[in-house]
């Protein structure tokens, strides 16, 4: 195993609100036994740190986060962008989690953030030929940059006789906080959280949400989850724990209602409402108006059905409500003005404030819905429209459940 060792360049970005050029860097090689936590310890030695008091942060270019075990929980369970799968960096190790060609950052202190980029080179070491014997620990073989360098070295390359070159414009990317981009990351796949919800698989919905954007998807994650929780509790908890702190920080219609049942669940209390089965599809279809002429709907408490008032009124269902009044729930239809506070809330949550002002603008005044789907058209924006927009209905229909005492998930 001696010929297997990965060659990993750091180079220090910037820190303290400052960007480092010449870039210093250190070339470490690492072992199949090294697990992220002796990298970073290895990299702050490097490095000349002597407050070892604050985190050490990796984040692959997948977006899953490595620290340590008591802060890969707060990671994980975090409000806001995409949901991160954030791991102990004592129990993974580096060489099964990437591979030559790959690069992912290390930060050391989240106040002062040192960030710096981590590339796994193309060749292997052997560290037999390299150090005449295997080493016991991750080594530091190269380096350059002042922090001092103990050979003058101010970029990887340098030998003394070459100018500085010129700095890259515009800042590397990395030195953002958001690095990846969030925005180039993937949304969930709608269909694949329906699927593993049906099938009652909670890995496979875990899987289907890690690394993903599940923001305008949270109201169809109920049922899901509460599945999940019931099955595999050790496995979901953070997940629910994110998607409640998220409902929260949304407060979209509904979602009050869904974070406190899905809290409920988490901490084993009853759920509370009525318990009845409910189609929450067919709900918030109904609800939306499924028919033209449609005013609205019933639900039966006896057996959860969804009753469109419509089929009641000209179609082949035939109920006489008065025989059994207390049977029967009714509701109204939705709003058109509902369907407008949808595409508000979808412009105001993009993140490119120009994108953002775009869309204000074309909802406003006569001809909004025709010129928001144009807009939609315009900037590529038709998976992430539909996902929020049936987010929002069925935090809708999930009202109309919490505001009759029946159960929300």
């Amino acid at each position: 195993m001696a010929n297997t060792w990965l060659d990993i360049e750091v180079e220090l970005l910037g820190g303290r609100g400052t960007t480092l050029w010449p870039r210093p860097g250190r070339a470490f090689a690492v072992g199949p036994s090294h697990t992220f936590a002796d990298l970073a310890e290895a990299v702050n030695t490097a490095f000349a740190r002597w407050d070892l008091g604050h985190l050490s942060v990796f984040t692959l270019s997948d977006g899953r986060v490595l620290t340590d075990e008591v802060s890969a929980e707060e990671f994980g369970a975090d409000e806001t962008g995409p949901l991160q799968h954030a791991l102990d960096f004592t129990q993974v190790t580096v060489a099964d989690t990437v591979a030559p060609g790959d690069e992912f950052s290390f930060t050391f202190d989240l106040g002062d953030n040192w960030v710096h980029r981590c590339t796994v080179g193309t060749r292997q070491i052997d560290p037999v030929a390299m150090f005449g014997e295997v080493p016991d620990r991750l080594v530091a073989h190269w380096g350059w940059g002042a922090m001092p360098d103990q050979y003058g070295r101010r970029w990887a390359t340098d030998d003394g006789t070459e100018p500085v070159p010129p700095e890259p414009k515009p800042a590397d990317p990395m030195l953002q906080r958001n690095w990846p981009d969030e925005d180039d990351q993937p949304l969930v796949d709608g269909r694949e959280v329906r699927a593993a919800t049906a099938t009652k698989d909670a890995d496979r919905l875990i899987a289907a949400l890690l690394g993903r954007h599940i923001d305008g998807i949270l109201q169809q994650l109920g049922e899901g989850l509460s599945m999940a929780l019931e099955r595999d509790r050790e496995k979901a908890e953070t997940v629910a724990l994110s998607v409640i702190n998220r409902l929260t920080f949304r407060g979209f219609p509904g979602d009050s209602e869904l974070a406190e049942a899905l809290l409920a669940k988490l901490q084993s209390q009853q759920v509370p409402g009525l318990d009845l089965t409910i189609d929450i599809d067919m709900l918030s279809l109904v609800h939306e108006g499924e028919f033209e002429e449609s005013t609205g709907g019933y639900i039966d408490l006896r057996s959860g059905e969804v009753i469109d008032a419509y089929l009641v009124e000209y179609g082949d269902d035939h109920i006489d409500f008065d025989d059994d009044p207390d049977r029967w729930i009714s509701f109204d239809r939705a709003e058109t003005k509902d369907a407008w506070k949808d595409m508000q809330a979808f412009v105001s949550s993009l993140r490119d404030p120009q994108t953002r002002d775009n869309g204000l603008l074309a909802i406003e005044g006569t001809g909004a819905f025709r010129r928001f789907r144009r807009f939609v058209d315009e900037h590529d924006l038709g998976d992430r429209w539909v996902q929020l927009s049936e987010d929002r209905k069925y935090g809708r229909a999930r009202l109309i459940l919490a505001e009759n005492g029946i159960r929300v998930v």
